[in-house]
């Protein structure tokens, strides 16, 4: 399997403010962690079993990581990049990820060696048409004690998992990326014990 990392803290990189929300669109956090029964909201993991798999693994408590949100998709769009697979479609995810526990959010370290060590045990895996990517990304976390308008956050950190399964059909591309999004939870579950 071919993966990789990246840090994106830029100002014109993308940020994740927690806890979000996006009332227009009817979408928010889940609490997964503290309230695992509320996997049944993520409209994701019902449509995908196997992202509902990823999720609850890792908001488990054998695993040092939560969820933030998560998104999957098919597509037919294959970046110059991709083209060594030599397939026509793909099977894509994204998941952001968290460490549970406070102090670790806030170090570029810690979000650094969870990264480069995935990145390491799934290069290791036998070559596979999928790709796996983490970039580490700024987190806004507010304090949930401010109850005013502008409520106050401090900077840290979240990492930015994306998958990816290639072949020549949707139903095979799936095939592919969750077998990959096993490995990817095997390696995070190792890495990041609870």
């Amino acid at each position: 399997m071919q993966a990789d990392y990246a840090v994106e803290l830029g100002a014109d990189d993308e940020a994740l403010e927690m806890p979000w929300s996006a009332c227009e669109q009817g979408l928010q956090y889940y609490d997964l962690k503290r309230h695992p029964e509320l996997l049944n909201q993520i409209q994701e993991a019902q449509q995908v079993p196997e992202l509902g798999g990823f999720l609850a693994a890792i908001n488990s408590a054998a695993s040092s990581l939560e969820t933030a949100k998560c998104e999957v998709w098919f597509s037919t769009d294959i970046n110059p990049e991709e083209e060594i697979f030599a397939a026509p479609v793909k099977f894509g995810c994204y998941v952001d990820l968290l460490f549970s526990e406070e102090r670790r959010r806030f170090s570029l370290s810690d979000h650094q060696n969870l990264a480069q060590n995935s990145v390491d045990l799934l290069r290791r895996e036998p070559e596979i048409p999928a790709v796996a990517e983490f970039l580490i990304r700024r987190c806004y976390y507010l304090d949930p004690s401010d109850r005013t308008q502008e409520q106050t956050s401090r900077d840290g950190f979240y990492i930015t998992f994306y998958l990816f399964g290639y072949d020549s059909d949707e139903e095979s591309a799936r095939r592919r990326w969750a077998g990959a999004l096993k490995l990817a939870e095997n390696a995070l579950l190792q890495l990041a014990p609870g």
